[in-house]
């Protein structure tokens, strides 16, 4: 007679077991990438009247790059052939979320709050499920209910309540912002499996960076250079080191784990980090009016994940 132990496991549950844990650090680097991102808001509100947007950009990446290739220069080296077999895919998504998304995030900081920023990108979740809709897959009435009511929270924010648009230029950078970064995430999806996590953030800061370079070089004849100090270098390092290399890798890891729907569920939870961050460093209150329109955009983006 054949006696069952009940410690080994089976292969349906080691499987499961597994699962399990994939899905719980995939949503534990999601809310790694969502608490620093956060903070990044108010370092480039931070940055807004001292640091050009474009060269603010472009220090972040160059600092980016410094952390990140000393861990992933070998590996890339490896996979240069694949680098090259891939690179019109890596050109898009270095474009989308390096060189654009960030690029635009320091460009709102200049005239809207940390705020406005924060409860604007936390719609990017329902951009995302536009994409899911638009490259054939299907909402639902839940779901396109939830996208209406976050779009209509997005549009309470920016028109500051009033029934016509009276839109402050910050707000529309910050939408443009979300609206590349929601491409960036679900283009995530289509990464070569067999391109390492680490070549992939090395070589798309690296393409990011090249490509604001010409910016830069008109940003530093046009505006002038900035000064080095610690109220400039500080942030540059938070959103060059903790922003770019820390949050980007956890996030990017996180949509391969759990994909960018799950993902986008522990993003709602953004604007609120950012008030609790911007107050206290920034002196930024939220008003009645932005909770209400905070309450919208978080009831509409968590309503339209749900299938």
């Amino acid at each position: 007679m054949t006696v069952l132990d009940p410690v080994r496991s089976t292969p349906r549950a080691t499987a499961a077991k597994r699962a399990g844990q994939a899905s719980g650090l995939g949503l534990a680097l999601a809310a790694v990438a969502t608490v620093v991102w956060s903070g990044s808001f108010v370092a480039s509100r931070a940055l807004h009247d001292s640091v050009p947007p474009v060269q603010a950009a472009f220090w972040r990446w160059l600092i980016a790059i410094a952390a990140v290739a000393p861990f992933a220069i070998r590996e890339t080296w490896r996979q240069r052939a694949l680098i090259r077999a891939h690179l019109g895919y890596l050109t898009v998504a270095s474009l989308l979320g390096i060189t654009v998304y960030n690029t635009l995030v320091n460009q709102a900081g200049t005239s809207t709050s940390a705020g406005n920023m924060g409860m604007i990108m936390a719609a990017s979740p329902v951009l995302m499920a536009v994409h899911e809709r638009l490259t054939g897959g299907r909402l639902g009435a839940r779901r396109t209910i939830g996208l209406l009511v976050a779009v209509a929270g997005v549009l309470l924010l920016v028109s500051k309540g009033s029934l016509t648009l009276d839109l402050a230029p910050g707000d529309l950078w910050m939408v443009a912002a979300a609206l590349s970064f929601a491409s960036y995430s679900v283009l995530l999806r289509r990464r070569p499996a067999e391109l390492g996590s680490l070549t992939f953030l090395l070589t798309t800061f690296v393409l990011g960076a090249l490509m604001l370079a010409p910016a830069y070089g008109v940003s530093l004849a046009v505006q002038g250079g900035f000064d080095a100090r610690p109220a400039t270098v500080g942030p540059l390092l938070y959103v060059g080191v903790l922003s770019s290399a820390v949050a980007f890798f956890a996030w990017n890891k996180a949509i391969s784990l759990i994909g960018a729907a799950r993902a986008g569920v522990v993003y709602y939870l953004q604007p609120v980090c950012v008030a609790l961050l911007s107050y206290p460093l920034l002196g930024e209150a939220t008003d009645p009016a932005q909770l209400v329109c905070m309450a919208l955009i978080l009831g509409g983006v968590v309503l339209g994940s749900r299938r």
